[in-house]
């Protein structure tokens, strides 16, 4: 068995929301690729996060069907997790912080996975959107392949203040078929929407130069700023499920259990590649 926090990233101002995130803090009981693959795709979230060395903030994660370079809510949650100034990922040095109740991270706008970043004229037409069919072209001329964040649907909400209202639609199904809505708890399908995208959201803050308040999904929250020599910091909230005031994970393939910091630890079995 391999035990796995569970975290929920870019909380909204209550402590809602944010997008699920899975981390196995002893990379070591999951050493290769196919078998991290493997766990990923039976945990479903839609990112989860092997840590290969906590003191140095060395870290490897996977979506359910590919492993990924860089991702924002996964730094961004294992940074507050491990409590390190940095990690180590396979894109590059992440810097990282805490500052109150906020987790920061700083990286590079090419590091992100390419996404279409989409203006609509008011935050009430990003509300109305239907999910795109999958596979939609970046317009980063990216192939119709499995690429976080595909889409993202924005819109001033108060130009002058930077408060943007944001949706986020991967457009990726997994081997299992079907689709689910990121951060809802489902652990089958492939997802619709992610509840909140730090990777997109620091392609947006780039592009437009300027900190960025950013609403979310259904209510999560991500703050970002453009940093000298075209870093970008992107920050927010992180709550580690089963803690007081969060509410436990459910989880189909693990039981919850206790740990040291108040919250709970979840076991999975590793199955191994699948057929």
């Amino acid at each position: 068995m391999t035990d796995y926090d569970v975290l929920r990233v870019f909380c909204g101002p209550s402590g809602g929301y944010g997008n699920e995130l899975g981390v196995v803090r002893d990379g070591s009981r999951v050493p290769g690729q196919e078998d991290r693959q493997a766990l990923a795709a039976e945990l479903g979230f839609s990112e989860t996060v092997f840590v290969d060395d906590p003191e140095r903030g060395v870290i490897d994660i996977y979506t359910p069907t590919l492993r990924l370079p860089f991702a924002g809510h996964p730094c961004v949650g294992t940074a507050w997790l491990l409590d390190v100034p940095e990690l180590v990922t396979p894109a590059g040095v992440v810097g990282a912080r805490l500052d109150g109740e906020f987790s920061w991270i700083e990286a590079r706008p090419e590091w992100a996975p390419p996404c279409t970043l989409r203006q609509y004229a008011t935050a009430a037409e990003v509300d109305d959107l239907a999910v795109p069919p999958p596979g939609e072209r970046s317009e980063r001329g990216v192939l119709p392949d499995e690429v976080r964040g595909r889409v993202y649907a924005w819109a001033w909400e108060d130009e002058p203040a930077g408060r943007i209202r944001a949706r986020a639609f991967p457009g990726r199904i997994d081997e299992r078929g079907g689709s689910r809505s990121g951060g809802a708890g489902a652990r089958t399908g492939g997802i619709d929407e992610d509840e909140a995208t730090g990777a997109a959201a620091l392609l947006l803050t780039d592009r437009l130069g300027r900190a960025l308040n950013i609403t979310q999904g259904a209510g999560s929250q991500i703050l970002t700023a453009p940093q000298p020599g075209g870093w970008v910091e992107v920050g927010g909230r992180v709550r580690l499920e089963g803690a007081e005031g969060s509410r436990p994970a459910a989880t189909a393939i693990g039981a919850g259990l206790r740990s040291p910091n108040g919250g709970l630890r979840f076991q999975a079995e590793v199955l191994g590649p699948r057929s």
